[in-house]
Order: C-alpha cells, then sequence, then structure tokens
C-alpha cells in the first residue's frame, strides 16, 4: 500500500499532512494520539500491522549477559527495523527526546521554554521540505527509512504501557532530521540567547554556559589508530573513546544477510552505527576544530516599503517565511508562537549585533549526510571508505580509521568551503562583500589529511591536525587558517608522549594507555603554583598557610588516582581558576590551562590555592581528601536530566576532567545539594578493536546498556567503567555461545 494512502487512513494524520507545517505541528499531538493502535488479537490486523508483523518475522535479536543487542535481519532494512526496535526497549524516552530536538518539537512535551530552541531547529528543518527529500532519496535509503519507521511504530503498538510525551507515531521522512550522530550538532553554535532577543524583540542577556562564565567540560573524544608495524602481532590497533554525555548512544550489533555487520555506539534514534567496526574496518569520529560554520554581517535598507540587503553595489530582497511553535501550556493544551523569519544568501537570520543583522551558514544536506552515514558502516578497507568519504556530508568530525590490510588514516572533515584567507572567519565577516562567499568547496585530496604515515599511528584529540601524526603531521603553512580553530590541548601533548618511540603496542597496552594517568596540564601549571610560593617575602602569612599544601603538590607525580590526595587538591585550584579565567579563555581562543599558565598571575594562583583548600576544609573536613572520596560515578534512576545524593551509593572514578589532559575523561562537578563531584559526561562507550585475520575487540559502556532501572543492564557495567576494565565483545555468533541471556523477534 502506497505510505501517503496508509497515512491517509486515519482521518486526522491526513488533515495534518493537508496542513502547512506550521499549523501541522500545531495539530501534532491530537493527531497522533490515535496512531498507531495498539495490536489487539480480537480485530483484524490491518495490512500496516501485517507489513511490521512480516518484517518483525525476519528479525531475530539476540541478548547477550550485559544486554546488548545483536540484530540479524534478512535485509538491511530488516537489521534497521530490529536494532531501533531493540533501541526502543532500552530507552525509548531518549529516541523521543533527540527526535524533538530534531524536528524543533520539545516545546510541545516542555513547554514555552523550549520555544527558542525548536525555532533555531525549524530555521532548517521543514517538515514539507523533508518530505520532499525523503521522495527523491534513493530507493535503499528509501527503504532503510521505512523499516527505521516501521520498527518505532511497531515497538509503540506492542507496548501499550509505553507513553510518548509527543512522538507516538513515527514517519521516514522524520529521520533526515538527524543524520549524524554527533554530540552537539552545527547548529548548536547558533546562540539562544541572541535568537530570542532578536525574534522575541526583547534583550535577553547571554547566559554563563554561552560566555564562558560558567566552566563548560570539554567535549568531544580521543581516536588513536596504530599500524600493523607498531603492534607486536603485526595487527592494526583502533582506540574508539568517544566525550560525550552518559547514555547518549546505545551498544548494539547489526548485522544482514545484505553484507552488513557493524557493531558499536549508535546515537539514541538513529539507524546507524556511528562509532564502530565491521570485521574489516573501523571509525572513530573526534569533535574537530574545522571552520565550517560562518556568520555574515548583513546591511540592510529599508526602501520604497521592501526590506533588502546590500550585496557589492546592488540590493536584495530579504526573503521572508513564518515558522509557527508549538508549545503545552500550563493546562496541558498546545499552545502556539509564530515568528515572521528573515533570510539572505548567506542563511537565516539569527541575531543582531552593533547595527548588523547576523546570518549564519552552515551545512544542512539531509539526505547526502544521511547516506554517508550508513555508507561507511558497510565499508571493508580505507579505499571504500574514501569513497563514500566523496559524498563531502561529514562537517563536524575528524575520523580515525583502521582496518584488516593495515591501513590507517586521520581524515578531516569533508565539508570545508572554500574562502579568502584574507578575512577572519571566527568573527562575523561583512556579508555585503562578495569576497567573503563561500567558493564551493575543498577536495577530498586538499584536506589536511594523513594516509598511512611512516610513523605508524594517527591520533586526534580534538585539537589542530598538526599534531596528528607527529613528525609526518600536515603543516599548519600548507593549509588556510580556518582548517583549524582550536588549537592544542593538554590530551593532544599527552598523546604524543604514549605514542612517540613505541613499536610494542598490544590491545592491553593501547588500552592502558588510554587510561594513563598523567595530567600534563597539572604537570606544567604545578611548578608555576610552586614558584609562586617560593617567591613569597618571609612574613607573608600565606608561606605558612600554604607550606603543607605546597609541599604535597611538589611531591606529586601529576597521576590521578583514587588514592591520591594532591590529585583532589590538584583539581579543585584548577577548578577555582577556570571558573574565573573560562570566559577570558574562550574569547582568546586558548585553552585553559594554557591561559593560566601565560595570563593568571602568581598572586592569583596562589589565592585559587587558598580557596580551593578552605573548601576543601569547609565541605570534606580537611584539604587532605583521596580524590575517589570526591569524584563519583553515580545512577539513581532514568532521569534524562541526571540528579545526585551525597547519601546514595555511588562508584569511586579515579580519573579527572580531560581539561587537565587525561585522556580517560570524567567531567564532574558539586551540585547544589551534593559536596561530591558527580560525572555526567567524557568516557561513554569505550572500544579497543584488534583488526587482525579474525577481528578482536572489548568495550565498556556507561552505566550500562539498559535505561530501564528495575532492569539487570541499568547499571551492571559501573564498576568496570571506572576500571577501566573493558570486556571482550561477542563479535561473532559462536562468540556468543554460552553468552546468551535471550533470542527473540520483536513483538514476541
Amino acid at each position: 500500500m502506497d505510505i501517503l494512502a496508509r497515512r491517509l487512513r486515519n482521518p486526522l494524520l491526513a488533515l495534518a499532512l493537508l496542513l502547512p507545517p506550521a499549523a501541522a505541528y500545531a495539530q501534532g499531538a491530537t493527531a497522533q494520539a490515535r496512531a498507531p493502535a495498539e495490536l489487539d488479537d480480537q480485530t483484524a490486523p490491518t495490512p500496516e500491522v501485517l507489513r511490521w508483523k512480516a518484517e518483525a518475522a525476519r528479525v531475530t535479536i539476540t541478548r547477550d549477559s550485559w544486554g546488548i543487542a545483536h540484530v540479524l535481519g534478512k535485509s538491511d532494512a530488516d537489521a534497521v527495523f530490529g536494532a531501533i526496535y531493540a533501541q526502543a526497549e532500552d530507552d525509548f524516552s531518549r529516541i523521543e527526546a533527540n527526535y524533538l530536538t530534531a524536528l524543533g518539537r520539545t516545546a510541545e512535551a516542555d513547554g514555552e521554554k523550549a520555544i527558542w530552541a525548536d525555532l533555531r531547529q525549524r530555521l532548517y528543518v521543514d517538515p514539507v521540505v523533508l518530505r520532499k527529500q525523503y521522495r527523491e532519496s534513493p530507493a535503499w535509503l528509501r527503504t532503510l527509512m521505512d523499516g527505521w519507521a516501521d520498527g518505532l511504530n511497531y515497538y509503540l503498538a506492542t507496548h501499550p504501557n509505553v507513553h510518548p510525551k509527543v512522538l507516538s507515531r513515527f514517519e521516514p521522512w522524520m529521520a533526515l532530521s538527524f543524520t549524524e550522530g554527533s554530540i552537539g550538532g552545527d547548529i548548536e553554535r547558533i546562540s539562544l540567547s541572541e535568537l530570542e532577543s532578536l525574534y522575541g524583540q526583547r534583550q535577553v542577556a547571554m547566559t554563563d554556559l554561552e560566555t564562558g562564565r560558567t566552566p563548560r567540560e570539554p567535549v568531544g573524544s580521543n581516536g588513536i589508530a596504530i599500524a600493523p608495524k607498531n603492534t607486536v602481532d603485526g595487527h592494526a590497533l583502533l582506540l574508539i573513546n568517544p566525550h560525550t554525555s552518559f547514555y547518549f548512544r546505545s551498544e548494539l550489533q547489526m548485522t544482514s544477510g545484505e553484507g552488513l555487520n557493524a557493531y558499536g555506539a549508535s546515537t539514541w534514534g538513529q539507524f546507524f552505527i556511528y562509532q564502530g567496526f565491521n570485521a574489516n574496518a573501523g571509525w572513530m569520529h573526534t569533535s574537530s576544530g574545522v571552520d565550517n560554520v560562518d556568520e555574515f554581517a548583513e546591511t540592510f535598507v529599508f526602501k520604497s516599503g521592501r526590506l533588502s540587503y546590500r550585496y557589492g553595489e546592488t540590493l536584495r530582497p530579504v526573503e521572508r517565511d513564518r515558522i509557527s511553535i508549538a508549545f503545552r501550556q500550563s493546562d496541558g493544551t498546545l499552545g502556539t508562537r509564530t515568528f515572521t523569519v528573515t533570510r539572505t544568501r548567506h542563511g537565516p537570520v539569527v541575531a543582531k549585533r552593533d547595527g548588523k543583522w547576523i546570518a549564519t551558514s552552515l551545512m544542512w544536506k539531509p539526505i547526502p549526510a544521511l547516506e554517508q552515514s550508513w555508507l561507511r558502516t558497510k565499508t571493508i578497507d580505507l579505499a571504500s571508505y574514501m569513497h563514500v568519504a566523496e559524498l563531502q556530508a561529514n562537517s563536524s568530525n575528524d575520523t580515525l580509521f583502521a582496518d584488516s590490510k593495515g591501513e590507517i588514516a586521520y581524515l578531516h572533515p569533508q565539508f570545508v568551503p572554500i574562502r579568502d584567507d584574507r578575512f577572519d572567519y571566527t568573527k562575523a565577516v561583512d556579508g555585503s562583500d562578495p569576497a567573503t562567499d563561500w567558493k564551493g568547496l575543498h577536495g577530498i585530496a586538499s584536506l589536511p589529511n594523513v594516509i598511512n604515515p611512516p610513523v605508524g599511528w594517527v591520533k586526534n584529540s580534538n585539537d589542530w591536525p598538526w599534531q596528528s601524526a607527529g613528525p609526518d603531521s600536515p603543516k599548519a603553512k600548507d593549509y588556510p587558517r580556518y582548517m583549524d580553530q582550536v588549537g592544542r590541548n593538554a590530551r593532544g601533548t599527552h598523546s604524543d608522549l604514549l605514542l612517540t618511540g613505541r613499536h610494542d603496542f598490544t590491545p592491553e597496552r593501547l588500552r592502558a594507555a588510554a587510561y594513563d594517568s598523567y595530567l600534563p596540564a597539572f604537570a606544567t601549571l604545578i611548578p608555576q603554583l610552586v614558584a609562586a610560593w617560593d617567591a613569597l617575602p618571609p612574613g607573608d602569612p600565606r608561606r605558612a598557610r600554604l607550606t603543607a599544601p605546597i609541599t604535597a603538590l611538589k611531591n606529586w607525580d601529576y597521576r590521578w588516582a583514587a588514592t591520591s590526595e594532591p590529585t583532589t587538591l590538584a583539581v579543585f585550584w584548577g577548578d577555582t581558576l577556570w571558573k574565573d579565567v573560562g570566559g577570558f579563555a574562550r574569547a582568546e581562543r586558548m585553552n585553559v590551562p594554557d591561559y593560566i599558565a601565560a595570563r593568571v598571575t602568581p598572586e592569583a594562583k596562589l589565592d585559587a590555592l587558598v580557596q580551593a583548600t578552605d573548601r576543601l576544609a569547609r565541605d570534606f573536613g580537611d584539604w587532605r581528601v583521596p580524590w575517589g572520596k570526591v569524584n563519583r560515578f553515580q545512577r539513581l534512576d532514568d532521569s534524562i536530566e541526571a540528579h545526585f545524593d551525597d547519601s546514595k551509593p555511588s562508584i569511586p572514578v579515579p580519573f579527572t576532567s580531560a581539561q587537565w589532559g587525561s585522556l580517560a575523561s570524567f567531567g564532574a562537578k558539586p551540585y547544589p545539594n551534593t559536596k561530591g563531584y558527580y560525572g555526567t559526561s567524557g568516557n561513554s562507550f569505550v572500544a579497543i578493536v584488534e583488526f587482525g585475520p579474525r577481528l578482536k575487540a572489548w568495550a565498556v559502556t556507561a552505566g550500562g546498556e539498559s535505561g530501564d532501572p528495575a532492569s539487570p543492564h541499568f547499571n551492571d557495567q559501573a564498576q568496570r567503567y571506572a576500571d577501566g576494565n573493558l570486556r571482550p565483545v561477542w563479535f561473532y555468533p559462536e562468540d556468543l555461545k554460552g553468552h546468551v541471556e535471550r533470542a527473540y523477534r520483536p513483538g514476541s
């Protein structure tokens, strides 16, 4: 039956399809509340239900003893059906939350406070356009999107006790709204405060996170690929170490009769493995510092009753359209706010600064982006991976790659606009000057990629590409400056130390490197602090007061450990300075440790140590506190917004924030009701992969696979996570023998 015809069987859904997109969204909760129908055995099944059941009959889900789903489908679309069904079993609420965000519909669940994030999304996401793009997609991609929607709808139909907040019906085109699996998409660079000031027609102050006044944990990842020449067994190795908010992705395996066999981490609600590997190739994405989101300061002119903007010697009419955002009111009904949005050739206008309107250009290529995200999971070597990369729809991620042929690579994001390097694109450029325009995309060969370097390793830790392969790294002088905006960081320095000159790697030694406890930022900063104390005059009261803390730090080896008291003192001292200087460091595009080293006075460093010791004594009774007593992992319930309680069970975590150069990252902080630091981000899914004749892999996930507190897999990996104790991955069917918890078909 035709897809549109299926929808038209429900008159309310038909109404939603025929309405303009804003009206359709406003009617969404009412229209969707009736579909899909529960599968009642006493009523004749509809053609749609029969199709779902036929798809389910072609799928087997095998849950291993960690609760991880190994999905086998007859076709790729069947595997998608089963994988998304298994994801929904594990954590439907996170799937729905991600698509409310992607579709710009969060306010329908969370109320008026979410309107501005929804408006930002809807500047690009138009359901009418996405429906059209779905129809224009290649047939093979439409089949996958159909399987995705069917899997989610079949899950809801077979689980009547699950009550979605908004999305009780998924349509295939919705998959095009969320095509790239990284944390923090390009669109999030648009300030919500500035957007609200512009379209809310009232001045809204920038938030502390936007200005940097509130410390922001570094997000991103570590990736390392090691060539056979540097390994004991002559097999390429890959470290997969994404740093995201916890529980951001599902761990699973997708296999089909059409050659699919991918394992790894899939962002909740997406039907492809985002960080992972197949039997022959592996891919690890790290957030890049490339500049590919730009702001253009537009000069608007109101003349003869028309609003135009200046472009070269001409005036061009602005484009205007209306976007309606539905939001849940306090009485539970839906209200609507409608905005008239202005656009120029550079994109939607998102802010007004110094009398100029700011338009934002970024990548929005839903079909190629979804194609690239899927097709790379079926690549078998570097050549096939590079062929997929020619789609050039990866804008935000560096890639670390390894394969069973022994090839390794660092790959720069493929979506990099060509620009005139005279202009500083870290700031808004003059939109009226045609010379500032994007001029197509850089070809793959013109990017700072590193392919099979003689040094035998490649890596990235969200730092610049100029350190990606030691002496074989690309040279900044050979590339436009917009190829990187972030510079170096302490993790990059740390990984260089671990990789340089090593030819004895095994999977276990790579795991040990990933959890190496050295903190290079403090190795630079603590001697400066000690020197400041040494320079104090004899009569300064801080000499006596800080003698014991300074002695502890002076004798420290700059390595974290759960039992280490200097680690606690150093982190509290560093956090005190971080809060003071984070905004200034961001303004100067410096990482925080470098800013502290170069810009913070000796006096300020000493004062921060006084504050840190005072806070430790106040909160813990003494400044001498083992790090594991402070730094804790805790998972209390299934809330998407985490909360914590010092009186409830938790686990000590020895590693620290990535800010200080720890490769194993644990982004933790105290909360208004806690004295302990509790983690919410950092190491999430971690894997080591060995590409021998027969693939071997080991992995661990923060907490556990399930989002259900009643599940034994809600928190069963927490201790392994804290210990860095990766478990074997059961990749092949024979590996699963003896480790199967249950095998079943969706809906059974």
